[in-house]
């Protein structure tokens, strides 16, 4: 492929364009201007990643078919799976809680891994999927919302709690969640932008490689990653993506007040999601109810100060700093600040990555719910503190989400580089990495 037809690639932090080369073992190519990790080499075939996925829906049959701990009371013994774990929550008139867990732990998982087969399928085999358009858009939404790993934590928690109220064992679903985790996190890679450019290597789909004419500026759909060239006054003008058929903007509209009115709506849920009691307790020594801070207090008190760090990590300290971060780069970005924009893009991706792990609590939450249903003798339910605690974790993602971060860089000179033809603009730095493989 000449070098005039290799495809473009934009940055999906500071909206620097970048010829796509090909990586050799080992290499990452980052991006010159603010450092992001723009493409990684892979050695995995299309065929390879669909065995992944293949195996990886056999081990989620497994991981929700069987339980993932047993509990044994005074020669009572009561097994969950997650699906139990969301039926009794359910039960409980915590319909919220249980949407919310269903969605993220079940739901949604099983239709990513069922639209990574639909799509990995037939591009195996030279040929383009059906709807493959669509099912990459799909994807796409997909991803941010599945949180496999962190339901694992989350019985792991629960386990270490109950221990010291008797017996837990872990059951075969936790060994299977385990392995489902891995293969999760390696499938993670497999972005509808990769997948794209996987279809363009194989040529099963066209490689559309745009010239800015003098009226026109370069940038990337947000779904599939083409680059293509928008009039200059198309700020907030809608068009769609010449190879997805996606909604494109030149950068988010609006998005200084979708983000505050999303990120301010977090902050109201914050109060009573540590306030409110997430977790409630009746048994035959009486009623009790339990705060985040409260249970973090109990784990320690138990001697799991590790496990007690790890939740109060995840569950108090993760959620307030995604709310400082965002306020912080909302407020830099309106003080129109051009300092410190590659630690402000750092922060942006740490804030990214975070996102899910808060919902490790409203886990724990229901697991113990499952675990400790003993009619008459012990039964634990979800507090009104872990829906309101749910719903502030969504609120951060899509605040997260909503933010452009691509506005802070186009305070830094921006303009010059969106004026400049294809050859002029920046290019990898010597050594950041040729085409992927």
């Amino acid at each position: 492929m000449t070098a005039d037809r290799q495809p473009l690639i934009e940055c999906e932090h500071c909206a620097s364009i970048y010829r796509r080369h090909r990586l050799e073992p080992g290499e990452t190519a980052n991006c010159a201007r603010c450092g992001a990790i723009l493409w990684r080499y892979s050695g995995l075939t299309l065929s390879n990643w669909l065995a992944l996925a293949i195996a990886a829906l056999i081990v989620f049959g497994v991981a929700n078919a069987y339980p993932v701990a047993s509990m044994a009371v005074q020669g009572m013994t009561q097994q969950a799976s997650l699906l139990d774990a969301i039926s009794i929550t359910w039960r409980q008139r915590h319909e919220v809680v249980a949407v919310m867990t269903g969605l993220a732990g079940f739901a949604l998982p099983l239709l990513q891994l069922t639209v990574l087969l639909w799509v990995l399928g037939p591009l195996s085999r030279g040929s383009e999927p059906v709807a493959f358009r669509a099912a990459m858009r799909l994807l796409g939404v997909l991803r941010p919302w599945c949180m496999i790993p962190v339901f694992l934590l989350g019985v792991l928690v629960a386990v270490v709690k109950l221990a010291g109220m008797a017996a837990v064992s872990p059951g075969i679903g936790l060994g299977a969640f385990g392995l489902l985790t891995i293969l999760l996190t390696m499938l993670g890679r497999l972005s509808p932008h990769v997948i794209w450019r996987y279809a363009e290597t194989m040529e099963v789909v066209p490689v559309h490689v745009p010239r800015a004419k003098p009226d026109e500026v370069l940038t990337g759909c947000h779904v599939c990653g083409q680059v293509q060239a928008l009039p200059r006054d198309a700020e907030e003008a809608e068009h769609h993506c010449v190879r997805c058929d996606a909604l494109v903007h030149y950068r988010k509209p609006d998005h200084l007040a979708r983000t505050w009115a999303l990120l301010l709506a977090a902050v109201v849920f914050y109060i009573p999601a540590n306030v409110l009691p997430v977790m409630k307790v009746s048994s035959v020594l009486g009623d009790s109810a339990h705060t985040i801070l409260g249970g973090v207090v109990e784990l320690w008190e138990m001697g799991s100060w590790d496990i007690a760090l790890i939740v109060f990590i995840a569950s108090v300290a993760v959620p307030l700093t995604k709310l400082l971060a965002l306020i912080l780069l909302l407020l830099t970005e309106q003080w129109r600040s051009t300092t410190n924009l590659r630690p402000r893009t750092r922060l942006y991706q740490m804030v990214e990555f975070i996102g899910q792990w808060s919902m490790l609590d409203v886990f724990v939450v229901i697991l113990l719910a499952a675990l400790a249903d003993f009619q008459g003798l012990m039964e634990i339910s979800a507090g009104a503190g872990a829906a309101a605690f749910g719903v502030v974790v969504i609120l951060t993602m899509l605040s997260a989400m909503s933010f452009d971060l691509r506005r802070s860089w186009d305070l830094e000179g921006q303009s010059e580089i969106e004026s400049a033809p294809v050859e002029g603009r920046r290019q990898p730095a010597p050594g950041a990495g040729q085409e992927m493989g």
